[in-house]
């Protein structure tokens, strides 16, 4: 493991991972994607160490636990969960503060419900809501939040939330392929991130040396799953009847283990910083648009 790279990607077999090795060999970015069968990144000297043979210029952190098909698959793997989104983060801070070499860390914003109290989405500053300190989450989310109270004064560390990501390949990860495979969903409104536009704005980040931080990374505004689902009618790509349970009490009771997150995040800090990315509404139509199974 001689080689220099520009990009060491920690995680690049996930849905997330996957994205991000397409947009680096797409834009012919020098990256390694340092699989756990080569090395045991769970381990801060390990990795420091091979932060000092491969020299990158950024480590990007996309590793970790979300459990499959869905969120409820983390209440019956509480240590993995726990280990890949709380721990492993801490771990990766070490390692490249010890190596002096920046990192990203790929979050996510379920850490909140609901939006605040004006009904505006949340900021970069407002303290989670749905996480373990409230009692209210699922452990995926009490996970999550977890893995950013590690991360808190970090050095040269970004810090981007991730929502819900969706784009226009059909895929089980995909936010538009559950909509259109659930036999009943919930209605709710939430923000999401297209997941090649959030791919890009992370390097984007990074090239444009914005500043340290956290920063949530979503398509602009929030959308209802009512709304979604009529774009998804109007395209053409499916046309069946969808059911939608009455309530959130009747979902859980039928559909789920545990308590969903749906929430709305503010994106201003992101787009003063030169980062603007497609309005949600407008993002979820281009997917359709270009509906179609992986090439």
């Amino acid at each position: 493991m001689k080689m220099t790279c520009s990009v060491l990607l920690l995680g690049g077999s996930g849905y997330v991972g996957s994205a991000f090795q397409n947009f680096f060999a797409d834009k012919k970015i020098l990256f390694h994607n340092l699989r756990r069968a080569e090395l045991d990144y769970t381990s801060s000297a390990a990795l420091a160490k091979v932060l000092r043979e491969l020299h990158p210029e950024i480590v990007i952190n996309s590793a970790g636990y979300t459990g499959k098909p869905n969120v409820d698959a983390c209440e019956e793997h509480q240590t993995e969960c726990l280990l890949g989104n709380a721990v492993l983060p801490g771990v990766v801070r070490e390692a490249c503060e010890r190596a002096h070499v920046p990192w990203v860390h790929i979050s996510s914003g379920c850490i909140y419900t609901g939006a605040r109290p004006d009904r505006s989405g949340f900021t970069e500053e407002d303290a989670p809501n749905f996480d373990f300190r409230h009692n209210n989450c699922s452990f995926y989310s009490g996970s999550k939040a977890l893995g950013e109270e590690i991360l808190r004064g970090a050095e040269s560390c970004y810090i981007l939330r991730m929502r819900i990501p969706f784009n226009h390949v059909d895929n089980p990860r995909n936010y538009l392929t559950k909509l259109i495979r659930y036999e009943r969903l919930l209605d709710a409104r939430n923000s999401l991130s297209q997941l090649d536009e959030f791919v890009s704005a992370t390097w984007r980040c990074w090239k444009q040396r914005i500043p340290f931080g956290t920063y949530n990374v979503t398509n602009p505004g929030s959308v209802t799953t009512h709304e979604i689902v009529e774009l998804i009618r109007q395209s053409g790509v499916c046309r069946k009847k969808f059911n939608f349970f009455h309530d959130e009490d009747e979902f859980m009771h039928i559909a789920a283990k545990t308590p969903r997150s749906n929430c709305i995040l503010d994106t201003t800090k992101l787009q003063q910083a030169g980062i603007v990315m497609t309005e949600v509404h407008d993002a979820v139509a281009v997917a359709l648009r270009h509906w179609g199974k992986a090439d």
